[in-house]
């Protein structure tokens, strides 16, 4: 259950952050008609932020010889860090600091053998880039190029096993690697990682199947892909050789989901199953992705997408109302 709720933070803080950016952004409506003074992106994101600060331990993975602090709560502390950032919330951004330096000074395991394990990098340089702490840089970035120590035919990641999850646990790395260093091999591994994803688990319907032995579209592991997508295409310029593909590929996803869209705005855990329950850490990842596609002028939904504001009774969201700028 621990673990299902740090998706779910790390899910509604993504969200979060898209609807608070693009409501600032719009000059058309304004974000009084989205949500409450109780109900804001800002008001929710505090509240799970401190939970996640409150919270004793960190939460660890342990399968077999892998062993990490735990990428539910590296993705939650990553979306608190980066919105806290946003906000200009400097208080919030020492407690994370003084938090997770505690990975490092108490020796916390990371045996950095697998993408799973790796993806802890994402955390410490986006403290890095808040705080310019040189020791949050060097253990980033270990893991950042520790993920290439290996490389596989086509110079993949020796990391790379073909499950819809590694769209994000490996490009988001190599693209905050790129962020604070300004080099494009880091951007070029993400590409080129994602576009062989792309190749073999994007189904003609635009959807991913979890695995090649895994056919089935599990809504969690889509929205790991479409957020994987949206934090590439923030930085790819369109001159890169993959670029034409990676778009190409986020679009056709992107209007895949509005098809399956529930009525009441959720999608489902099993995202063409009608029958299947709706799930929330999927629709967040959704929302975030279209909203930084709209924001990046590579998305122009072909009809409107009433996000599930309204389940709280606020309004909906529709992000066709957004302005790109």
């Amino acid at each position: 259950m621990r673990t299902y709720l740090l998706f779910i933070y790390l899910s509604t803080l993504v969200f979060c952050f898209a609807c608070n950016r693009a409501a600032k952004e719009s000059s058309e409506t304004p974000a009084s008609q989205f949500w409450t003074a109780e109900n804001s992106p800002e008001k929710v994101s505090r509240k799970i932020i401190d939970d996640l600060l409150s919270r004793k331990k960190y939460m660890m993975y342990e399968v077999r010889d892998v062993k990490a602090v735990h990428y539910a709560e590296v993705a939650t502390a990553y979306g608190a860090a980066e919105i806290s950032g946003y906000l200009g919330d400097t208080a919030t951004i020492k407690k994370l600091v003084e938090r997770y330096m505690g990975v490092i000074e108490d020796s916390i395991p990371n045996t950095a053998n697998h993408v799973d394990a790796n993806v802890y990098g994402v955390l410490p340089l986006e403290l890095y880039k808040r705080t310019g702490n040189e020791i949050f840089y060097r253990q980033g970035m270990e893991l950042a190029n520790g993920q290439w120590n290996d490389t596989i035919s086509g110079g993949l990641t020796s990391q790379t096993r073909l499950w819809i999850d590694d769209i994000w646990m490996v490009g988001s790395l190599q693209v905050q690697a790129y962020r604070v260093t300004n080099d494009p091999v880091y951007l070029n591994r993400a590409a080129r990682e994602i576009d062989f994803y792309l190749e073999e688990l994007q189904q003609p319907n635009g959807l991913f199947f979890h695995g090649q032995e895994a056919h089935f579209f599990w809504g969690r592991g889509n929205g790991w892909v479409a957020s994987g997508l949206a934090e590439l295409l923030t930085e790819l310029p369109k001159d890169n050789p993959y670029y034409p593909a990676i778009v190409s590929g986020y679009k056709k996803m992107m209007d895949a989901l509005l098809q399956y869209q529930s009525e009441d705005g959720m999608w489902r855990q099993l995202i063409d199953h009608k029958e299947a329950w709706e799930e929330s850490s999927s629709t967040a990842m959704f929302g975030y992705s279209m909203s930084v596609g709209v924001k990046e002028r590579v998305f122009y939904p072909k009809k409107s997408l009433n996000l599930p504001v309204k389940k709280r009774g606020l309004r909906s969201l529709n992000i066709s109302t957004m302005k790109a700028s």
